[in-house]
């Protein structure tokens, strides 16, 4: 159970080493600024579980704030593909999990995610649409990341397999959001 509440508290850190800015910081003085956030991805099933599970809901319960806040249909359209695809991908996720002999927990915000959506609720009109797209940059840099090193360097093959059908999810994300520049 100790081991358990580690590997918890090791998959929070690359969300937890973001400031409000998108820039690495000092992680309680054990990661230095400019660290890989690969080597501070998990490889272990249940942190990456949860921080996956934990990246779809940012990525769903944001764009559902775009679908309602937005005029922009190029955002709109870009949101409602972002509640189809990461509603997928944690599904996939689960079912891999479960596949694995894994009972995972119901996805939940880390506390960063939760403050990027608070800043979301109280804007709205272009300052709310370019913290959005922002947003959805740094959050898919971060996905990516997780996926990918998921799928190189997992515990798990069932979960190596759906990370790594994650991760051209992802790199289409992060297309797109190269197209709106707001």
């Amino acid at each position: 159970m100790k081991r358990l509440a580690l590997l918890a508290a090791a998959a929070a850190m690359p969300l937890a080493a973001c400031t409000s800015n998108g820039m690495m910081g000092m992680n309680d003085g054990q990661m230095p600024a400019g660290t890989p956030m690969s080597d501070m991805t998990p490889t272990e099933a249940m942190p990456y579980v949860t921080m996956a599970g934990a990246s779809d809901l940012y990525e769903i319960e944001s764009s559902r704030l775009a679908l309602q806040k937005s005029q922009n249909p190029q955002i709109r359209e870009f949101a409602q593909m972002m509640i189809d695809h990461h509603t997928l991908t944690t599904n996939t996720v689960m079912a891999a999990a479960r596949q694995a002999g894994m009972n995972p927990p119901a996805p939940s915000l880390m506390p960063m995610q939760r403050q990027m959506l608070d800043e979301l609720r109280g804007m709205t009109g272009a300052a709310f649409e370019r913290t959005y797209l922002m947003q959805q940059r740094r959050a898919h840099d971060m996905a990516l990341t997780l996926h990918r090193t998921y799928s190189e360097r997992g515990d798990s093959m069932e979960l190596r397999q759906a990370a790594n059908s994650a991760v051209p999810l992802i790199e289409r994300h992060i297309a797109a959001l190269r197209t709106m520049n707001m």
